[in-house]
Order: structure tokens, then sequence, then C-alpha cells
């Protein structure tokens, strides 16, 4: 592999240390410079011209991506795009345009300038909106990665308590960030929530709501004609055992929570009320003549 190949594989960025025990000798990097096949950032950094700007910003600020930056780098959920740059700095001296976080002390990334999972998960409860943080934790969570009672662990005392209450929220299993989402709204309703409940004659449904109201959370591929056929049998076999079903898509789930929420509360007062029940048919005798 050349040293383009191999920076590319690193995000475009590497250290003279972690190029070296690749095998690449310093006469190597010397000539791929005098190439301008790769760049010198500064001192004991390298970057290829398609370099990750986050990463390179990280590397040039001496410090590590962390919180909703540091996310993608383990493939976790967020919410929306993290807009300023966070980074935990050597210095801990503010930088213009930089969300800075505190020291990391877990291991950090085996060769990026990224915090690790744990660092980046603490600063996330500490710094993000709850349900931003709520997004990223399920999904270390679910990827097995770290636990939640490891990280309660690591949040002592009162003034954590807010953010231990935002891993009370984390689910067994969440296979998307709409359902721990959902499931919170839900919950916070005063309703009793069920996920990934297996109906008969139906199969796997993402939650089951006081029993009686079946919610689908839908991704992009429900769009497609063959599985919007599925859903709509799937509909109809949960009818005939009496279920209802609601379908709610990644824009009612993030953006729009309280209108759900208003849906499915009116469902179940009109299932309270009766409405959903066998019309009766009140027998007309015929017109005298």
């Amino acid at each position: 592999m050349n040293i383009e190949n191999f920076l590319r594989s690193r995000h475009g960025a590497a250290t003279t240390g972690t190029l070296l025990t690749a095998g690449f000798t310093r006469r190597m990097l010397t000539k791929a410079v005098r190439d301008g096949v790769v760049n010198r950032l500064h001192r004991g950094v390298y970057t290829s011209r398609e370099a990750d700007p986050d990463v390179v910003a990280a590397f040039r600020a001496d410090g590590m991506l962390t919180c909703v930056s540091a996310a993608r780098f383990y493939r976790l959920w967020t919410l929306e795009d993290p807009g300023s740059l966070h980074l935990s700095c050597s210095t801990g001296q503010a930088r213009r345009g930089v969300v800075h976080h505190g020291v990391c002390v877990h291991p950090a990334h085996p060769y990026l300038p990224v915090a690790g999972v744990a660092d980046v998960l603490i600063h996330a409860l500490r710094c993000l909106p709850e349900l931003a943080a709520l997004v990223m934790v399920q999904s270390a969570v679910s990827q097995a990665l770290l636990s939640t009672d490891f990280l309660k662990s690591k949040l002592p005392g009162n003034r954590n308590g807010r953010t231990r209450g935002t891993l009370d929220l984390v689910l067994p299993r969440a296979d998307s960030l709409l359902e721990v989402l959902a499931h919170t709204h839900f919950t916070r309703a005063g309703l009793r929530v069920r996920m990934h409940v297996d109906v008969p004659g139906v199969g796997e449904v993402d939650c089951l709501v006081n029993e009686c109201l079946i919610v689908e959370l839908d991704g992009g591929t429900h769009l497609e004609p063959k599985q919007v056929k599925k859903d709509q049998y799937r509909n109809n076999a949960g009818m005939r055992g009496g279920l209802l079903t609601l379908h709610y898509y990644y824009g009612d789930v993030v953006h729009q929570p309280e209108r759900m929420v208003g849906e499915v509360l009116a469902i179940l007062r009109n299932r309270e009320a009766g409405r959903f029940g066998p019309f009766r048919y009140i027998a007309v005798a015929p017109p005298s003549t």
C-alpha cells in the first residue's frame, strides 16, 4: 500500500509515528511531500488532499473530536448536524467556532484524533439536548460498545442527576432512533408501551400501545411498493385480530412528536368511547299502505 492509500484508510491524516509503524520511512515521507502526494500539516502530522476536514481540524488544534462531532466515527445515531466542531483540546483554551469539552479520561480511538466512545457519550450527555444525547447512547448500547450501568458509574453525584435520568430512557433493544424516541414520547404521555411485540398473524410490531393499538415506525424502505403491500396486509391481519394500526415516519417522530402523540391519544379515546364498535342496525317497518 502506498502512502496516499494508507492515509485514505485513516480519513486522510496520520501522525509520523503511525506512518513509521506502518512501514513507511522518513525518506518516503519527505519524497511524498516533495512530489505533492501528501501535505505536512505541522510537525508530526501528514494529510492527503482529500483529508476529512474535522480530522484535520482536530490535529491542527492538538485536540480530539468528541460529543456529536465524534458520533460518525463510532456509527452512532444523531438527530442533526453538529454545526460547530466539538473538541477536547489538550491546552484547554477556547477556540473560535469550537465547542470545547473537558479532558478525556478513557482510551481514545486507536489511530484518529477522536475521543473514546465513553468520553464521547459522557460529553454528549452533559452538552446536548436530552433526546439528542439519548439516541447517541442508545446507538452505542445497541452496538454493545458499553452499558448504561458503566456510564452511570462515571456520572456520580447530584450534579449528574439529569444525565443519569436520560440513561433510564435507554431501551434493551432499539433498531432505530425512531424507536427510542417514540417510546420516550409515548411513556411520558402516560401510555403503556411494549416494544418489538410478536402479534399472532401479524408478526413483530414496533410498538404495542395500551395493548390495543399497533404503532409502526417506518423508514425509507417502507415506501418501496413491495414493502407498502406487505405493510397493508399486516394492517389487515391486525384489524382481524381487533388491533388498530398507525404508521409514523422520521419527520413525525423527530420533528412533530406532539402531533403524533396527540393522534395516538385521539384514537385511544375513540376506542374507549366505542366509536370503533359495530354499527347497530335498526329495523324499520315498511310503510303501511
